[in-house]
């Protein structure tokens, strides 16, 4: 059978075959130049710019990380690859090749699969890195699973535990914009207005990948990305840090007046969110001195034992997502 499978094709992988499915999904790519050696032999090869790797990894399940009667095949793949980037640039370091094992039903449209793989490569292509490899397997639903690799460049890694007392707290990037496009999908607030960059967001985030680097040229002494919620996140690096990080409710009040409307309309606290919405990957970090272009200062790191404040007090607010906290997607 021909490995050029259009769109429209209606054969399905397990008619197709691993091997062949596995040709269609690299058949044209073009690997960046960190890429000695790509897909075909057991392990592909990738250049170590500085003698170090950065390596993350990240999963998503169907009906658990996404949903397909929300979430185009293509998002899939853009989505699985954003947020294994953003943890790479929350080293402050830039990816350079990622690694996809993908499982699915033998009746998914094989068409489906050059899908994820296109949405990989339209979120991984503008970063310079490649998808390398993986493996496909059959099972009962689609899980995604996806290893990133990244470079330093002479740089040492940014840490969760280097926030340091008198540091300032900044983020780059949104705040509770996935939060808020999943709790526009799940009422049904279609996306015909207002709403449809929220809605948007939710399926596909956009994080400030370049900013992690920048940061770390800038002196960020802790840095991590907002996967799980700001509280949560920031709860990360304060306790691996050792100290208390005071947040400032008027700092944050950008990300609040951007969601009061689809927040009024759904019938919630924006604040809710901003602080408790995970998946925007947003990237937290702290700065001992000046803080550089793109980011903003929302708080700061007293001495303390580990604690996050919200304006000196403690919060109220949901802490973030937990991983076995009960059925449902992602929020």
């Amino acid at each position: 059978m021909s490995e050029d499978i259009t769109v429209n094709d209606t054969t399905t992988v397990g008619e197709l075959g691993e091997f062949p499915m596995i040709a269609r999904l690299v058949s044209g790519r073009r690997q960046p130049d960190a890429t000695l050696l790509g897909p075909g032999d057991d392990a592909a090869v990738v250049r170590a710019g500085d003698g170090r790797t950065v390596v993350c990894t990240d999963m998503l399940v169907a009906d658990r990380h996404f949903r397909l009667d929300w979430s185009t095949p293509h998002d899939v793949g853009r989505k699985a690859i954003a947020a294994n980037a953003a943890d790479i640039a929350a080293m402050g370091a830039y990816p350079t090749a990622f690694v996809v094992g993908f499982g699915a039903p033998a009746h998914t449209p094989a068409a489906h699969l050059a899908e994820v793989a296109d949405g990989m490569w339209a979120e991984a292509a503008p970063l310079s890195a490649g998808i390398v490899g993986g493996d496909l397997v059959q099972c009962d639903r689609w899980v995604v699973s996806v290893t990133a690799l990244g470079d330093l460049r002479g740089r040492p890694p940014v840490l969760r535990s280097g926030a340091t007392a008198g540091a300032v707290i900044a983020v780059a990037g949104e705040l509770g914009h996935s939060a808020a496009g999943y709790a526009l999908w799940d009422n049904g607030i279609d996306g015909t207005g207002e709403f449809d960059e929220l809605r948007r967001r939710h399926l596909v985030p956009r994080p400030p990948y370049q900013q992690g680097p920048v940061a770390a040229a800038a002196g960020a002494v802790a840095m991590t990305d907002v996967s799980d919620g700001l509280l949560a996140d920031v709860g990360h690096l304060a306790a691996e840090s050792g100290v208390d990080i005071d947040l400032s409710r008027a700092a944050l009040d950008h990300d609040h007046a951007a969601l009061r409307p689809a927040a009024a309309t759904v019938g919630v606290d924006a604040w809710t969110w901003v602080l408790g919405g995970g998946e925007d990957h947003a990237l937290v970090a702290a700065f001992a001195e000046d803080i550089p272009p793109g980011w903003r200062r929302i708080g700061v790191v007293r001495a303390g034992t580990g604690r996050v404040l919200i304006d000196g007090a403690p919060p109220t607010a949901p802490g973030g997502w937990q991983s076995f906290d009960g059925p449902g997607e992602r929020r």
